[in-house]
């Protein structure tokens, strides 16, 4: 047996696991993208490969819903959601992790505790209270709540402050640094990982959030996220699976992008916020 093939064989045995788990994982694509590129009468059948490339589905998406509108809507909930995230977020998991003051491992339990709270349990006196400040039929009771941080991204930038040596804002401190100063300049550059990987977290759940929009969002088609959007489309298109995985490919296809371009800092900060508790 030649070295080459040697190696290939102790690759292939060595990598088994992970390629079986990838192949799982790509196989719904890929039937996805096959089944967006047929007719509506073969997406209906049990053949698993276009006879035509039919590349106007995607175009009849365009045309037969308000995609561009859900995009930007869910384009404004995700991105200012995730900001406003980031900015409220990072002092408080700061204080948790660096200030010594009286009752601040109650303050952390209790914000682990909220993310153990299901949120349909605050629904009912939620929605009250934007209903009275007249802000439902909108996104911004989604939007501006994150305001006041988000319990999940506490808890992760949290876990890894504490990695940080003290050193640094020690010395920091010496030099006449303030605390607000020794957050931006010393401690965020040092905590870039976990800010990305937070801020990536707070896009995904926004982009793909269902359950909030369809609260809030109304019923007029151009209030609708993409996640809503496309759960309407799919009940007027029932029968034409090729018009639905169409529409549901170019919903999924920008979070792959995302993820993919910003892999390397997001496995990075999730797994540095593991290293101490």
């Amino acid at each position: 047996m030649s070295a080459r093939r040697r190696r290939v064989l102790l690759w292939i045995a060595t990598h088994a696991l992970a390629v079986a788990l990838a192949l799982m994982f790509l196989a719904p694509v890929v039937f996805m993208a096959l089944t967006a590129l047929m007719t509506d009468e073969q997406a209906l059948t049990s053949d698993l490969w276009p006879r035509s490339w039919n590349w106007a589905n995607f175009a009849a998406v365009f045309d037969r819903s308000l995609l561009l509108r859900w995009a930007g809507n869910t384009l404004m909930y995700a991105v200012l959601g995730t900001l406003f995230t980031v900015v409220s977020s990072v002092p408080v998991a700061y204080a948790l992790a660096r200030f010594r003051f009286r009752g601040r491992r109650t303050a952390f339990l209790v914000v682990v505790t909220t993310m153990m709270l299901p949120p349909q349990v605050v629904a009912v006196p939620i929605y009250l209270v934007w209903a009275r400040a007249g802000l439902t039929d909108t996104l911004w009771p989604l939007i501006l709540p994150l305001l006041l941080g988000d319990a999940f991204s506490i808890f992760l930038l949290r876990q890894f402050l504490v990695t940080i040596p003290r050193d640094y804002t020690d010395a920091a401190k010496v030099d006449g640094c303030s605390d607000l100063r020794t957050l931006l300049r010393v401690v965020l550059p040092m905590a870039r990982p976990a800010v990305a990987a937070v801020a990536l977290f707070q896009f995904f759940y926004c982009w793909n959030d269902y359950y909030g929009p369809l609260l809030y969002a109304g019923v007029q088609q151009d209030h609708l996220t993409l996640s809503l959007g496309l759960a309407t489309f799919k009940a007027f298109h029932s029968v034409q699976w090729n018009l639905t995985m169409a529409a549901t490919l170019l919903v999924t296809a920008p979070v792959i992008v995302v993820f993919f371009l910003a892999q390397r800092v997001f496995i990075e900060g999730v797994t540095l916020t593991g290293v101490k508790g």
